[in-house]
Order: C-alpha cells, then structure tokens, then sequence
C-alpha cells in the first residue's frame, strides 16, 4: 500500500504547491511511482503539471476528461450514486517517469459542508456514512492501479473538514513554512489542531457505522516527518540577519510547542528515526531559500527548478554560470529532502 504524505500548513504562501512538485520529481527520479494529489481549490499544483494557458483550459480539461480530477472522481460517494468509486485516471508528468497527478477541482470547496457533518460522528447520518473513508479509498485503488509508492496531498491552507480527513488519514504530514510571525502564529495552531484532528480520527475508526461503510474509514496512524523552511533570502550563502532571528524563533516554537503536544498525542516517530535521518531538536528536514526568477522559468516550463537547462532559462557567459550554480545547489537540497523523507518512511514506526 502507497504511503500517503500531506503537505500541510493552514498558514499560505509558503511555496507548498512548488516545493510538493519539486519533492514529487525528486522521489521519482530516485526510483520511487508518485502520485501528487491536487486537493487545493485553487489548483496551483494541476497549472504547474497541464498547460493552463488557453483561455478557460481548466474548465475545457474538465470537459474533455469526465471522472478526470479529486471532486469528480469522489462524485459517487458525495452523491449517493449506486456505482462504487474507481481508480483515477491519473495524467502522467511529462518528461517525468513514474510521476502522476490527481488534478484538483476549483469546486472541491463545495463538498465541505457534506464532509463535514457526516465527521460530526453522528450514527443517524446513515446517508453520510461513506463520505469519511471515500477519500483513503480512492487513493488506495488509484494507487495500486499505477503501483505507486508514494503519494504526496498537496493541501489548501485551512482547517476546513476536507484538510481534517487528509490529514487525519495520512501516514505522515510534512509542515512547509517561512522565517516570519505567521509561520510562528501557526505553529502553535497546528500544536493544537492536528493532535485534535488525530484523535478524531481515532474515534472515527471505531465506529460501527463506518467501519461497515461501503469505503471503512481507516485506522489512523498519523506521524510527524518534519518542518520545511522556505521562501528566505540569502546573503553571502546564509539566510539575512532578519530572516536568521525568524529561524531562531520558528526553532523554537516547533522544539518547545508543536513537539510536545505532538508526542503526547503519539503523532511522533521515535527519536532515534529523526536522529538517523539528520534531524535534530529543531526537526528542520531541508531549508530552502528563495527560488528567484527561476520560479518563474519553472513554470513556464513545467519542470522543477533543479531540472532546468541553459536552454529554459536563457542566460549566457557568466550569468548562466551564476544560474547554473544557484540550480545546481537546489537539486541538492532536493536530493538530500527526498532521501530523508524515504529513510524516515520506510524506517516504519
């Protein structure tokens, strides 16, 4: 069975859709069969993998390929249709083997409220019974449909019921963040919020009603993978003092309340897996500076940043030289994210 990761951080803008993308074609070209799941309305993950230029491309995509993406791939299950849910046809990443995407739906948001009251955990809600396993279940078959290993959920920013169920399901969740108040702000948040959703999820499995549901909501066994700091400047190949007072503060938030609230509620692997993956107290998996004008060359490329050529970016002499190096060093920090997050899965729990 595929490991499910969420990237999850109900603060934005903290580059989680890029950095989802970059690790997906990272843990691709080690060898692994991903699957990026798009379950972000605002479906940054699916314009960085279609070509989404055309006028109204994502609303012709949808026409053009029925069943084709999260929100009507789940239809059956939310629309109480007596027709079981498949496995999705995924779109295979160009130039990419082995990576697969779950295009998102700018209307998945609409399925909120139905998620929702059918988690309320209420046994009259018969109707709602196969809402909370339905989405577990559609990854599983999808996975096994294209032998994936791995399947990353690119999440919204919030904490509305669809992110509760993601999270709550996943066998680990990974945190992207950047060196500012917010981020700090959301530390704490998440401390209180994710042990809640896991003991949720605790409760959930043991209910009768859905444990006979036509999709059984899953027993959970949610663990913590790390934090990613991103989004910083660099100066003299250090982050900037201002951004370096965030980090400290960012470091100790995550050592002092995101940890302990997360290993009292079990969500921690044990210690000895992060020691051996090259963590330490602040749990920091990768720091990943400013992606600059390659972001931009990235997307119109559909590539990842470490991927780029002489050609994508369109630089010469000495410049290019500059370019190549700051590529050159991203792929590393790819290289080095991607391993830690296969040593910390596979280590099992």
């Amino acid at each position: 069975m595929a490991t499910k990761i969420a990237l999850f951080n109900n603060k934005g803008g903290v580059s989680k859709t890029t950095t989802c993308f970059n690790l997906g074609w990272m843990l691709a070209e080690q060898g692994k069969r991903v699957i990026m799941v798009d379950a972000d309305p605002q479906c940054n993950l699916t314009g960085m993998v279609l070509d989404l230029s055309g006028e109204d491309a994502l609303e012709d995509f949808y026409i053009e390929n029925p069943g084709r993406n999260l929100k009507d791939a789940l239809e059956p299950a939310f629309k109480s249709r007596p027709v079981p849910l498949t496995a999705v046809d995924c779109v295979e990443v160009s130039n990419r083997g082995g990576l697969f995407l779950i295009p998102g739906h700018v209307a998945l948001a609409e399925d909120e409220t139905s998620l929702g009251i059918a988690q309320q955990l209420s046994e009259s809600l018969q109707g709602l019974r196969n809402l909370p396993g339905s989405f577990a279940h559609l990854f599983d078959i999808t996975a096994d449909k294209y032998r994936a290993d791995i399947i990353l959920l690119d999440l919204s920013p919030g904490l509305g019921s669809i992110n509760q169920n993601l999270v709550a399901t996943a066998d680990y969740f990974l945190m992207p963040c950047s060196p500012d108040i917010f981020s700090v702000m959301a530390v704490d948040s998440l401390a209180r919020i994710v042990p809640r959703w896991a003991d949720w999820a605790r409760r959930a499995s043991k209910l009768e009603v859905l444990n006979e549901a036509d999709y059984p909501f899953p027993e959970p066994d949610l663990k913590f993978l790390g934090v990613l700091v991103q989004r910083f400047r660099l100066k003299s190949g250090k982050p900037t003092r201002a951004f370096q007072d965030y980090f400290n503060k960012l470091n100790a938030a995550v050592a002092e309340t995101l940890v302990p609230a997360l290993s009292k509620a079990d969500i921690l692997l044990p210690s000895e897996a992060y020691t051996s993956a090259g963590l330490d107290s602040d749990y920091v998996l990768a720091q990943i500076s400013d992606f600059n004008t390659l972001i931009a060359h990235s997307q119109q490329s559909r590539k990842p940043v470490f991927a780029l050529t002489q050609a994508d970016v369109g630089r010469q002499g000495r410049l290019w030289g500059s370019t190549e190096n700051s590529i050159a060093n991203f792929r590393q920090t790819f290289e080095d994210l991607a391993s830690k997050v296969i040593e910390l899965t596979q280590g099992g729990n």
